[in-house]
């Protein structure tokens, strides 16, 4: 596996990165991180390309090394409201409030952003493989998603969202098929395939 890049500039900067953007169900979440010059996690990368229990061990030693780390989430309904892909800004916009650090730099992951506070920014596309900032908010967004969804299936097991986290999954669609939605589910995206029909 390739080291990352600690960070992007030379300045005090976050990494930002967010989860649940494809999901049909629950919050999307974003996190940033800002890192110390001595961070140190050799096999930190991308959370999509590490095992769940790879992300779980990786969590509190982000947490333990960072200099400031926050988490934010947006709900369903906002989602619905003003679209998942300004939601997901605003979920990164929330995350950098909650720092206890002011940035003199962020960087994004992905390729849309809105300038938050007036502190310069760059969207790097894939920038959780390739720098450890972005790579170490991928993994706390995706950890903190999955534990609310968790919880959340306490609630509603029969979507399965323990297991698939509220992506579109054929068990989380025939739940959907079978008992309707819930108000965690997004009525803004396409919840079932056009040739299925809600049975309520």
């Amino acid at each position: 596996m390739k080291r990352l890049e600690r960070q992007l500039s030379q300045l005090l900067e976050a990494g930002t990165d967010e989860a649940g953007r494809g999901c049909l169900a629950g919050p999307v979440t974003a996190a940033a991180v800002i890192l110390p010059e001595s961070f140190e996690l050799p096999y930190l990368n991308d959370s999509k390309k590490l095992t769940d229990s790879q992300r779980y061990t990786l969590q509190p030693m982000i947490e333990a090394q960072a200099l400031s780390f926050a988490v934010a989430h947006v709900f369903q309904g906002e989602i619905d409201e003003i679209n998942i892909l300004n939601a997901s800004i605003k979920a990164m916009h929330l995350a950098l409030d909650k720092l206890n650090l002011k940035p003199a730099f962020i960087a994004v992951d992905g390729n849309r952003f809105k300038t938050y506070k007036n502190i310069p920014h760059e969207c790097v596309i894939k920038g959780d493989g390739k720098y450890l900032n972005i790579a170490a908010a991928s993994v706390l967004a995706k950890t903190y998603r999955d534990d609310f969804m968790k919880k959340l299936d306490l609630k509603h097991p029969q979507y399965q969202w323990k297991k698939n986290k509220g992506y579109p999954t054929s068990a989380h669609r025939e739940g959907i098929q079978k008992y309707g939605i819930t108000e965690y589910h997004r009525t803004s995206f396409q919840l079932l395939p056009k040739q299925l029909k809600f049975n309520f």
